[in-house]
């Protein structure tokens, strides 16, 4: 089974859509037949490299939030992410373009270490307060993951990966992904936002049982008939380009 994620590290709900994903993951009895890839999506691609100001003052001025409403936000999502064991610090977040980390997670994936740039970047964003678009920060996280240092080197001389990048971004426009996270489970269904791990547990059971029937001698040449994926309720919660 392949399970395609669309999602922006500058997202939210996006961390804590993995960490639900990855609990119904980890009890799925064919994980290990199971390639996860990260597909890369930016709810705002104008940000600056860096923006000079706050969390709360970006959602409120750019995106014409009330503070107060921000606030309220910022509250519900940190006690969401505090209930999958993550620490957000809304005070701390850097506002930052997201373009040159995902290229980074692309050119991560090249040695299999997609998920660990993908966790590190999240963390990083939403708990430590680090500023995912500097350019230093991005060459001490190549080197920590044991990239190359001329490969992490070349996503700030060159274009090297922002092709690809684009690609997800279009692609997700075409399949109608207008907010993330997005799960694509072996591209028949398509599972939006931050899901309950038990949601995530159920599609997984789902989709594997269609691709893979258990036939018994009464049922040989039929395939057995019931609930799929795609009949329950897979809109959770999740950040548009509008806000989250």
């Amino acid at each position: 089974m392949k399970i395609e994620i669309w999602s922006d590290v500058a997202c939210p709900w996006c961390f804590i859509g993995k960490r639900r994903f990855e609990k119904a993951l980890e009890k799925f009895p064919h994980r290990d037949e199971v390639e996860v890839q990260w597909r890369s999506y930016q709810l705002d691609p104008s940000i600056p490299e860096h923006y000079d100001g706050t969390e709360l003052g970006y959602l409120s001025e750019r995106k014409g939030m009330a503070p107060e409403q921000v606030r309220t936000m910022f509250g519900h999502v940190t006690e969401q992410a505090a209930g999958e064991g993550l620490a957000y610090d809304f005070d701390t977040v850097v506002v930052a373009n997201s373009f040159t980390a995902h290229r980074l997670i692309h050119l991560a994936a090249q040695s299999g270490k997609a998920d660990e740039a993908k966790e590190r970047l999240l963390s990083d964003h939403f708990e430590h307060g680090k500023d995912i678009g500097n350019h230093e920060y991005l060459r001490t996280l190549g080197a920590e993951l044991g990239l190359p240092a001329q490969d992490v080197e070349e996503l700030f001389t060159t274009d090297k990966y922002a092709d690809a990048v684009r690609e997800d971004i279009a692609e997700a426009r075409a399949i109608g992904v207008s907010g993330v996270p997005f799960f694509v489970f072996d591209r028949k269904y398509g599972v939006s936002g931050a899901q309950s791990s038990d949601t995530f547990s159920q599609v997984l059971d789902e989709v594997w049982q269609e691709s893979h029937p258990l036939l018994t001698p009464a049922a040989v040449g039929a395939q057995a008939t019931g609930s799929t994926a795609d009949d329950a309720d897979l809109n959770g919660q999740a950040c548009g380009p509008n806000g989250c």
